[in-house]
């Protein structure tokens, strides 16, 4: 007999949280390394694809996942579905027990869902890239495996591409389309990526010490560290959550988006797009900058985009820019790429749960080019009611997502 549907309506919420990452498997345990200051960034074995004598990094280690033989091998695919499951158990929400699970979507952002794939045909001579024979996209799959029958649709927005998929979620639940929906991204370390990034001089060619080699903002700062993990969150209306006593964690308030293709690689000299988004998403969640208690920063640690960055916060907030505490974790967990936004999300989450703000560390020198109010080197304790993060993707895919604490 089927069931009828719990109501929607409300603020867009978030009930549930899922994450593996370089500083944890959990929420608890990442907000406690995040306020730390504590290092994902360890050296790595260095591969092929190994530019240096010595490659940092920020791996994540994949839990197992009682209950499910069918984890998949490959490592993106496993790197979705366990924080996918942690999320909506988190949620207590069980899209196969759902009054309908067609109003249950899903959104992952992911930047190169085939890189890995890619890699092994191509060393075994590449004849399968293309092949009829294989599997349905990573994102069809999983809506399978998680006995989602809602809607399910991959975004790719380079390193803002799991914050495009928590707005592209939050407008479908706004719109009555699902009332719940799955939605954040991953990705994983590969030598594809590391020989890519290091060629375009985005990596940081540190070899002292690894903890020390992802310094957003500082004076001293030569590129990013490549970090990865997969983080989702449950989002839905608010009425349907109450009415199946769900507990909200935050409200998704506000999202902001603009484009400027100034340059494939190279953020724009001119800040306007990039604060236009952060603009965007205040307004939409009707914040003035004078009320924002913190922005977690994109800002991975290049010498180009931090000061393109720090010139975009300033334009968006105005005299506010002085008071307004900023920091960038990065500096910890190196860069999550396509799941970069989505863990930052997360972060906003872990500040307004603690009412604390976690640092940068490695902020030794500020950058005069980046005039703001940082958060260096340990945690600042301050009444967080309204946090944003920024996410700036390659090619001007420019991101800002306001979360406000749950009444």
């Amino acid at each position: 007999m089927s069931r009828a549907p719990l109501p929607s309506g409300g603020p867009v919420v978030v009930t549930g949280v899922g994450a593996v990452s370089p500083l944890g498997n959990d929420a608890a345990t990442i907000g406690a390394a995040l306020l730390a200051g504590r290092s994902g960034v360890v050296e790595i074995a260095a591969g092929d694809a190994c530019r240096g004598e010595r490659q940092f990094a920020a791996p994540a280690a994949l839990p197992s996942l009682p209950g499910r033989p069918d984890l998949p091998d490959d490592r993106l695919a496993a790197m979705c579905l366990v924080p996918c499951t942690a999320a909506l158990a988190d949620a207590g929400l069980d899209p196969a027990a759902a009054a309908d699970p067609r109003r249950v979507g899903i959104v992952m952002g992911v930047g190169a869902e085939q890189l890995k794939s890619w890699e092994a045909d191509f060393l075994a001579g590449g004849r399968e890239v293309f092949a009829a024979r294989r599997p349905p996209g990573l994102v069809h799959r999983l809506a399978a495996a998680l006995c989602i029958g809602g809607p399910a649709t991959t975004v790719a927005a380079a390193c803002a591409s799991s914050g495009y998929a928590l707005a592209m979620a939050r407008r479908w639940i706004d719109a009555g389309l699902v009332d719940a929906c799955v939605a954040g991204g991953a990705d994983i370390l590969s030598p594809t990526g590391f020989a890519a990034f290091y060629n375009l001089r985005a990596l940081s060619r540190r070899a002292d010490d690894p903890s020390r080699a992802s310094r957003p903002f500082d004076r001293d700062r030569d590129g990013f560290v490549m970090g990865e993990g997969g983080v989702f969150l449950v989002l839905e209306s608010s009425l349907h959550a109450e009415r199946r006593g769900a507990r909200p964690r935050a409200v998704l308030a506000g999202a902001g988006m603009s484009g400027d293709a100034a340059h494939m690689v190279i953020p724009s000299a001119d800040p306007a797009e990039a604060s236009r988004a952060i603009a965007l998403a205040l307004a939409d969640a009707g914040v003035a900058p004078a009320d924002l208690d913190y922005v977690n920063a994109h800002a991975a640690g290049t010498p180009v985009g931090d000061v393109a960055e720090a010139a975009a916060i300033r334009l968006a907030l105005g005299a506010a820019a002085d008071r307004v505490p900023v920091s960038s974790t990065k500096s910890m967990s190196g860069h999550l790429v396509s799941a970069a936004a989505a863990f930052e999300a997360l972060v906003c989450l872990v500040a307004l749960e603690h009412q604390a703000i976690p640092p940068t560390v490695n902020l030794d020198h500020p950058d005069e080019r980046c005039p703001l109010d940082h958060v260096a080197h340990v945690k600042r304790e301050r009444r967080v009611d309204v946090a944003a993060s920024n996410s700036f993707g390659f090619g001007g895919a420019n991101l800002c997502l306001v979360l406000r604490r749950a009444a």
